[in-house]
């Protein structure tokens, strides 16, 4: 049970920490916010998000999506045209907009939130691809283990990630950092788009 704990440790860890829209979204909800406690309508809905996914992986839905290659090929294909869009109005937010106009409306960062989750193919193949697959190695109080170690980082990670972007807030009211941070993440969003396009071209 111990191992299976640590492997899903590792393994999380491993997926969640690139840059992804998801991150970038909640580093700068964190930053932006003029208080901790507001941005954590974010972190609340990326880490149940990423719980679903989680729990849907290891369910077995991951089993139905890789047996189906046109069902992977759409999901790419989707996810080709979603991160290149996203990592376009991440690199061309400004700095100004990013220090000064947080999203004040939790239910508009609740659907936010969920877009970058829910609706990036790209975490969404990672999930069941990756998560689902690595726990059809366990059974029992072991899949258990394994199941509650991916979700523990998952929720330890936003709250943390928001934590962190608070912090830089702080000390970059132009948001300055925060836009080059962004353009970095842009990048390597972009970089996500082209594996994921030629998978589909």
């Amino acid at each position: 049970m111990i191992s299976a704990f640590l492997h899903g440790i590792i393994l999380s860890f491993g997926l969640i920490l690139p840059l992804g829209v998801q991150n970038v979204f909640v580093f700068n909800q964190g930053a932006r916010q003029r208080s901790y406690i507001k941005a954590l309508p974010v972190v609340l809905t990326a880490a149940v998000c990423d719980t679903l996914l989680v729990v849907a992986a290891v369910a077995g839905v991951s089993l139905i999506v890789l047996t189906f290659a046109w069902l992977q090929t759409a999901l790419y294909g989707v996810g080709f045209i979603f991160l290149i869009y996203m990592g376009w109005v991440i690199w061309t937010s400004k700095p100004s907009k990013l220090a000064s106009q947080p999203i004040n409306d939790s239910r508009k960062q609740i659907l936010f939130a969920v877009s970058v989750s829910l609706m990036n193919p790209h975490a969404i193949l990672d999930t069941l691809g990756i998560i689902g697959t690595n726990s059809l190695a366990y059974v029992g109080g072991d899949k258990w283990a394994f199941t509650l170690s991916v979700i523990l980082v998952s929720w330890l990670w936003f709250f943390g990630l928001a934590y962190a972007g608070r912090l830089v807030g702080k000390r970059d009211t132009t948001g300055i950092f925060i836009a080059k941070i962004n353009k970095v993440s842009a990048c390597m969003i972009w970089g996500v788009a082209i594996y994921m396009g030629l998978h589909v071209f």
